[in-house]
């Protein structure tokens, strides 16, 4: 009984061996474009799966465009675009990134459980910056 009638296996040519090369040099490169092009924020702390932003029910009425983005998280976590800030970097960061627009608009995402001192401090630090608006980011309730 003849389990294979056309007998492929014998009419395929062997792979060619003098591409080997080739996976070791994209290997080099792929490693290569991590290093050059990784995101700073791979390994780095971030926002993680608890972070919930407070509901307000006109969430939507004060929405506006903004130029800049931060995220509050409770402990003094501070992140924006660049990476982690404290809040004497996150001062000089606001002036600079203020200093980009004429008319710059700053939105903050502050946790749920974000102290009312941390929001104050940031807002100040907004204002002495040069922000025309700061827009505190709201959830409308389910």
């Amino acid at each position: 009984m003849i389990s294979r009638p056309l007998e492929l296996s014998s009419r395929v040519a062997a792979p060619a061996r003098d591409w080997d090369w080739l996976f070791f040099v994209n290997g080099g490169l792929i490693v290569l474009f991590f290093f050059l092009f990784g995101s700073r924020f791979v390994l780095a702390p971030g926002l993680g799966t608890d972070f919930r932003l407070p509901t307000a029910a006109v969430s939507g009425l004060g929405a506006s465009a903004t130029t800049q983005v931060i995220s509050l998280k409770a402990g003094g976590l501070i992140f924006t675009d660049s990476g982690q800030l404290s809040l004497v970097q996150l001062k000089s960061w606001l002036k600079r990134e203020a200093s980009t627009s004429k008319q710059p608009v700053l939105l903050v995402r502050a946790s749920s459980d974000v102290s009312m001192e941390d929001l104050t401090r940031v807002y100040n630090a907004a204002e002495e910056a040069g922000f025309s608006r700061v827009v505190w980011a709201a959830e409308a309730p389910r």
